[in-house]
C-alpha cells in the first residue's frame, strides 16, 4: 500500500491510499493499527509529510563513503543522534535557511531511507526486527553544518533540528511493497544536478541491525522513524563546498518509494 497524508477539499487531514498519480483512495486505521480501504475517491489538496514522527532517530556515518568522505573511522556500533519531531515538513514546502547560522551559508543536504516502526520494539533480535517495521519513504536529513560540529558543543541533534529541517515523503510505502529495502537505488538532485547517487545495499549497518541496537532497553514505539544514513557526494566536503541556497530545488529519489521534492527559501525578515 502506498500511503499519503494530505489536505481534502474540506481542509480536513486525512489518509489515501495512493493507487496511481490520479486515483487516490480514503483509508482509515493507524500506524499501529493497521489501514483499510474505503469507497471514498478523494482529491488531495495538499501533500502532507505522510506521518507526525513519535521519535526520530537518525543514524551517522552508515555508508563507507560518506565515513571517508568526511575523514570519520567507521566504529563497532552506530553513530546515533536524534532530530526534532517539530523539523519535519512536508513534500513541497520550503526548507528554511536558518536566520541563526550567521557565518555565511552552512546548510546541507542528506538523501536518507526513513523507516517506519510499525508495532512496538523494545529487546529485539536481529531476526526478528524486520517484523516491527511498517514501511519506508524518502528523507532529507538537512543539517546545519557549523550548528552541528561547533555551535553543538559536538552534540549533532541541535544542528539537525532546526524547523523544516526534515523533509519526508512524498508517501509511506508499507513493508510487503518493498522486498529488499537493501537494494534500493537512492539519489539527490540540487537543481537537476545529481550530488548522492549510492544504493542502500551499502549501508555499514542493515535496518534489522539497527532497529535491534535502537531497541535494547528502549522502546521503539508505533511511529517511529529512523533514518539510515546518507551516501557519499553531501555538500560541505565538495571543493568548494555546496551549500543550499534561497532559490535551490532539492530532489531525493528513492526507488520504488518516489521522489521527494523541496524548494530552499531565505527566513523571514
Amino acid at each position: 500500500m502506498r500511503l499519503i497524508r494530505c489536505l481534502d477539499n474540506h481542509h480536513q487531514m486525512v489518509h489515501a491510499e495512493q493507487l496511481n498519480a490520479q486515483t487516490f483512495i480514503r483509508v482509515k486505521g493507524s500506524i499501529e493499527t493497521g489501514f483499510e480501504r474505503t469507497d471514498e475517491k478523494l482529491q488531495p489538496t495538499k501533500l502532507l509529510a505522510p506521518l507526525a514522527p513519535v521519535n526520530i532517530f537518525a543514524i551517522g556515518l552508515n555508508y563507507a563513503d560518506h565515513a571517508s568522505e568526511t575523514h570519520f573511522d567507521t566504529t563497532q556500533n552506530p553513530v546515533v543522534f536524534m532530530k526534532a519531531t517539530s523539523s519535519v515538513t512536508h513534500p513541497f514546502d520550503p526548507i528554511i535557511t536558518p536566520a541563526c547560522a550567521t557565518r555565511g551559508p552552512e546548510t546541507d543536504y542528506e538523501a536518507e531511507l526513513a523507516v517506519v516502526i510499525g508495532k512496538s520494539a523494545k529487546n529485539v533480535s536481529i531476526e526478528s526486527a524486520m517484523a516491527h517495521v511498517f514501511g519506508y519513504c524518502c528523507a532529507n536529513d538537512v543539517s546545519a553544518r557549523r550548528w552541528q560540529k561547533h555551535a553543538g558543543a559536538g552534540q549533532w541533534v541541535r544542528g539537525k533540528s532546526f524547523d523544516t529541517f526534515c523533509p519526508l515523503g512524498p508517501a509511506l510505502v508499507t513493508r510487503d511493497e518493498v522486498p529488499d529495502p537493501h537494494c534500493l537505488d537512492i539519489r539527490l538532485e540540487l537543481n537537476g544536478q545529481i550530488m548522492q547517487q549510492s544504493n542502500t545495499a551499502s549501508m555499514i549497518y542493515n535496518i534489522p541491525t539497527l532497529i535491534s541496537y535502537l531497541s535494547q532497553d528502549t522502546t521503539l514505539l508505533p511511529g517511529t522513524v529512523i533514518l539510515t544514513g546518507t551516501p557519499d557526494g553531501v555538500g560541505f566536503v565538495r571543493k568548494p563546498p555546496v551549500f543550499l541556497q534561497p532559490g535551490d530545488t532539492v530532489k531525493v529519489t528513492i526507488d520504488t518509494l518516489g521522489v521527494l521534492e523541496n524548494p530552499v527559501h531565505a527566513p523571514e525578515p
